[in-house]
């Protein structure tokens, strides 16, 4: 369903000449479907299971089914439809992980400190990947805008799916609005993590790959919306940020656990 999503946004929104009338009922309605089954699945085999197994797979059908859910809510205040095709795909490639690779257990599965810790982690990289695809999405109609306006002729440039683009100062400023409260989750999750850690371990945080490159992606976050505060950063400034950034966060914990998972084969 989310790939047959994708593909009706991908072929509705980007490649139509024509403007649309906004997001349809039927649209919505079936991106819900696919967000009820996501969700069934998530919790009969992740949260609801006799034994909590968490692992790459998990966190990122996790990250995606908050992605999708997120967008969607967010389509009801913004035309955001050309947003779509991303995000549905990445769930489409990311919501059968889990039935391939198992995760590990976990070590402490009924603590209320950690289900605090992976929800708010889980929610801050959900807001991050929705931030980084708006960001992308900017990107992408600043290029056919400079392209088009070079090359067409009065006022033609505006044909096409750039028509239902909201302004991109307003997409902007929605971007960093996300990253803000991106920000603000992440920075409560190292918070629970920390209290998680000495109340479970005995010591305020394990210093290894996932919580250096978290630390990173923390600092460079901040430092980006230090820049826009400060020097009112946008465009490719900005995007070149948001991208470090979520590059930093996807090492953190999927990529780790990928390389422990899949490569080395240790759980």
């Amino acid at each position: 369903m989310y790939l047959g999503l994708a593909w009706h946004f991908w072929n509705t929104r980007w490649r139509r000449r024509t403007p649309a009338t906004g997001l349809r009922p039927w649209e919505r309605g079936a991106i819900l479907v696919a967000l009820g089954i996501h969700g069934a699945l998530l919790y009969s085999q992740i949260f609801a299971a006799a034994e909590l197994r968490f692992g790459f797979a998990q966190a990122l059908s996790v990250m995606m089914w908050l992605a999708v859910l997120i967008c969607w809510a967010e389509g009801i205040f913004y035309r955001i439809e050309l947003v779509y095709p991303m995000a549905l795909a990445a769930a489409a490639l990311c919501a059968p992980l889990p039935a391939f690779f198992s995760g590990r257990a976990s070590p402490d599965p009924v603590s209320f400190e950690f289900r605090l810790h992976l929800f708010f982690g889980m929610l801050a990289y959900s807001l991050f990947v929705v931030a980084t695809f708006h960001a992308l999405l900017i990107s992408s109609v600043e290029r056919r805008l400079h392209a088009a306006h070079a090359t067409a002729q009065s006022g033609a440039w505006l044909e096409g799916p750039l028509r239902d683009v909201p302004p991109l100062l307003s997409l902007e400023r929605l971007v960093f609005r996300l990253i803000g409260a991106a920000f603000a989750v992440l920075t409560v999750t190292f918070v629970v993590g920390i209290a998680y850690s000495e109340s479970f371990l005995g010591r305020a945080m394990r210093f290894d790959h996932k919580t250096l490159f978290v630390v990173l992606s923390w600092l460079v976050f901040a430092l980006l919306l230090a820049g826009r505060w400060l020097y009112g950063w946008r465009g490719r400034t900005a995007l070149r940020w948001t991208l470090t950034g979520f590059i930093m966060l996807m090492l953190a914990y999927p990529g780790s656990r990928f390389v422990l998972e899949v490569i080395l084969h240790r759980s």
